[in-house]
């Protein structure tokens, strides 16, 4: 975990995830990029548009006034912390950042139930999630010191998510969390009774060569098994796989990642398969 990217809009959320990120940072030695999305448009830098560029420059020197000023607080000292601003909100530009700094996983603020707030409002949150080749940590409260004891991951244990699995183990073994596997079984057209969800699990697991116990998990909706479970067991934070660019995997179908995101009261974390 040698660097973080930390989405910045100066908002209480994102200076949640900052003081994750700088815990995580501070255990495992790694830099944060504090990445700022600004909100202009092609005719604001455009001169032709009748604009000048010295509007611009007046955003962008603003923006590094509001860096300094946000990160002048005692919990980053002795941080490595690399302001980095954007001019747009494209959100595959996180990505982008992210191959260009060859980053290790990215970490946002969430507002919870309430929806996403500033750049994070509505959509954006999937958005990034779809572009991001690497882990995305969705915090919603403050945690002055991040630590994870027990790491919930769900999924449907279809072969195609092994490269998903393979990333939440690396994750949970670097917070020394304990990682606890659920498969949602449902009702309707997907319910599987014991002994088939059991051989489709064992198939999964004897593919990736993986020694690990599978909890089965009986609800109304894969939403509320995965909030429940996690819930009933004590769990710290939730892991789903993504399908990226292609959007929320077979399993999440719809808009229950994006639920999922939004209702849980701990962190969450995607990985794309």
């Amino acid at each position: 975990m040698k660097k973080i990217i930390v989405l910045i809009d100066f908002s209480e959320q994102s200076e949640n995830a900052l003081k994750v990120a700088v815990s995580i940072a501070k255990k495992h030695d790694s830099e944060i990029l504090a990445l700022h999305m600004l909100e202009l448009n092609s005719a604001l830098i455009s001169s032709e548009a009748g604009m000048h560029p010295e509007q611009t420059v007046f955003f962008l020197k603003l923006a590094e006034k509001r860096f300094k000023d946000f990160l002048n607080k005692d919990y980053v000292a002795d941080s490595t912390i690399t302001p980095i601003i954007k001019h747009f909100k494209v959100f595959s530009e996180v990505n982008e950042v992210a191959k260009k700094h060859n980053a290790d996983m990215i970490i946002m603020g969430s507002h919870g139930t309430d929806g996403l707030k500033e750049i994070f409002i509505g959509s954006n949150a999937e958005k990034v999630v779809r572009n991001a080749e690497i882990p995305v940590l969705v915090i919603k409260k403050e945690h002055i010191n991040f630590k994870i004891d027990r790491f919930v991951f769900a999924s449907d244990f279809e072969v195609d998510k092994l490269p998903a699995f393979k990333k939440a183990k690396d994750f949970a073994a670097m917070l020394r969390a304990k990682l606890d596997l659920v498969y949602i079984n449902i009702p309707g057209d997907n319910f599987l009774s014991t002994s088939d969800a059991y051989e489709k699990i064992n198939l999964f697991l004897q593919e990736g060569n993986i020694g690990a116990e599978v909890t089965i998990y009986n609800d109304y909706s894969v939403e509320k098994g995965i909030l429940n479970y996690s819930e009933a067991s004590g769990a710290d934070i939730i892991g789903i796989p993504t399908h990226g660019r292609k959007g929320l995997s077979h399993f999440f179908m719809g808009s229950i990642g994006e639920d999922i995101v939004n209702h849980a009261d701990m962190p969450v974390v995607t990985f794309k398969m």
